[in-house]
């Protein structure tokens, strides 16, 4: 009797143990961005910068993305009846790159093809740079985070080293850990914000270059609706 009462004696005090543990050692995200010094606020704004520019940037891309089909038909239709100015009218009520190319070409009907082609191309660049705003910084951000995080890595190694050398024989690891939370936290925050910038660098890119496609295949259809037979 004796023995089973100190056996749940024992296993009463493991689950007490047990239960008590996990809060000592829990570590909240943010104690963890506090260990990793000062060179966690340049990587904490870098990555506010790069969510703002992708949520920016992602639904403006999608809105020029959206071209109705339909318009050159009707474009062609006000053309061939001599309605200039209803179908730039057209053009204005439509909102995007493609539209405002067929508007610019509209307005030089009458001069040589090779003068609309040009006015057309340099509208399209206008747009397309309009479209790319951003997309340097969200690069630089995918480049620069990871190598702000490896500058925490090598200040926190020196700090871990130095507290390593003050302390001389007295070596215990508590005096590295500031070090060393600095050194592990600051590579992984810089690696994550690097590696989500850089895909979310590459996805606009991408969607930019199928606006892209859409206005040079309009800016096809359009110089052989000009090259069509009256």
């Amino acid at each position: 009797m004796l023995k089973l009462l100190m056996i749940q004696a024992d296993i009463s005090t493991a689950l007490d143990t047990l239960a008590t543990e996990p809060e000592g050692i829990s570590t909240k995200f943010f104690d963890l961005a506090v260990k990793g010094g000062w060179i966690m606020i340049p990587i904490i704004a870098l990555s506010i910068i790069a969510v703002y520019i992708f949520i920016e940037r992602y639904f403006a891309i999608m809105k020029a993305g959206k071209f109705d089909s339909g318009l050159l038909e009707k474009i062609k239709v006000y053309i061939t009846t001599g309605k200039i100015d209803a179908a730039i009218a057209l053009c204005r009520s439509n909102t995007t790159p493609a539209a405002r190319m067929l508007e610019k070409g509209i307005s030089r009907i009458g001069r040589p093809l090779t003068d609309v082609n040009t006015a057309i191309e340099n509208v399209g660049n206008l747009e397309i740079s309009k479209l790319e705003k951003g997309l340097p910084t969200l690069a630089s951000v995918a480049g620069g985070a990871p190598m702000i995080g490896f500058l925490g890595t090598v200040m926190g190694m020196i700090q871990a080293f130095y507290d390593m050398s003050a302390a001389g024989n007295n070596i215990d690891v508590t005096l590295l850990s500031t070090g060393i939370y600095q050194a592990m936290v600051t590579t992984v925050a810089g690696l994550i914000v690097g590696i989500i910038a850089y895909f979310a660098y590459n996805i606009l890119v991408a969607n930019v270059e199928k606006v892209v496609f859409k206005m040079e295949a309009t800016t096809s259809e359009f110089m052989d609706l000009l090259n069509e037979p009256v």
